[in-house]
């Protein structure tokens, strides 16, 4: 009861707020208001294993699956979702969004998977960040899969630079050969599901995958929270 008084004061003062709209949260709200939840751009590309994402890597690296959550374009209300995640140390929305996502795998191929494995940062940069928001998201799927989450099998050899202004072949040359795998033994045999927070070209996806399959006897599925074009 005490609890659920400081908690009610702690929000008078500090409401919460919808992680897209920034309207406040009501009770029985969790990062997303009920309007924003309802007309999340969802890809629903799980239900098409032939889809836009599993053909970005097609020819590429050979993945069991490829989906992601939502869409997500510079336009979107939806944007200020992963900005909210990636910059104002909003962890919360990482694993809500990653329960939400996860909610929607249940029953599919992906939910099959023996461990989660989120792409990893360069360890400077998480020391800044102060955490990996693919770990978040990794970490709320995993809540609703009952899949559990392998943090240091694979490593960020090398801290690259940003891939935010960056073409196809830039983004594959910043990355290319940046993963390493730590642990052969725990990954062989497995199938992985390597989690990412946004795919566009691919090309951070195809370097950590590809580490992991030339190394291991491994299968390896995707799954991003969000999907974005290279404009």
């Amino acid at each position: 009861m005490l609890k659920k008084l400081g908690n009610g004061l702690l929000h008078l003062i500090y409401p919460r707020t919808c992680a897209s709209c920034g309207n406040i949260l009501l009770n029985n709200e969790k990062v997303l208001c009920l309007s924003c939840y309802a007309e999340l751009p969802r890809t629903r590309f799980h239900n098409n294993p032939e889809n836009e994402v599993a053909r970005l890597f097609w020819g590429r690296v050979l993945l069991r699956n490829a989906t992601s959550f939502i869409f997500f374009n510079k336009d979107s209300n939806y944007r200020k979702i992963l900005h909210e995640l990636k910059y104002k140390d909003q962890r919360q929305v990482g694993h809500e969004m990653g329960r939400l996502f996860g909610l929607e795998l249940r029953d599919t191929p992906f939910s099959q998977a023996d461990m989660i494995i989120p792409v990893p940062l360069h360890p400077a940069k998480q020391r800044k960040r102060g955490y990996n928001q693919s770990e978040l998201i990794a970490d709320g799927v995993s809540q609703v899969l009952n899949i559990p989450v392998r943090n240091n099998l694979i490593t960020r050899k090398m801290k690259t630079a940003t891939q935010t202004r960056k073409n196809r072949f830039d983004r594959w040359l910043n990355v290319k050969d940046t993963f390493q795998v730590q642990d052969i033994a725990s990954l062989n045999n497995s199938h992985i599901l390597l989690v990412d927070d946004v795919i566009t070209t691919g090309a951070t996806i195809e370097a950590c995958a590809g580490s992991i399959l030339a190394t291991c006897q491994v299968s390896v599925s995707v799954i991003s929270l969000a999907y974005t074009k290279l404009q």
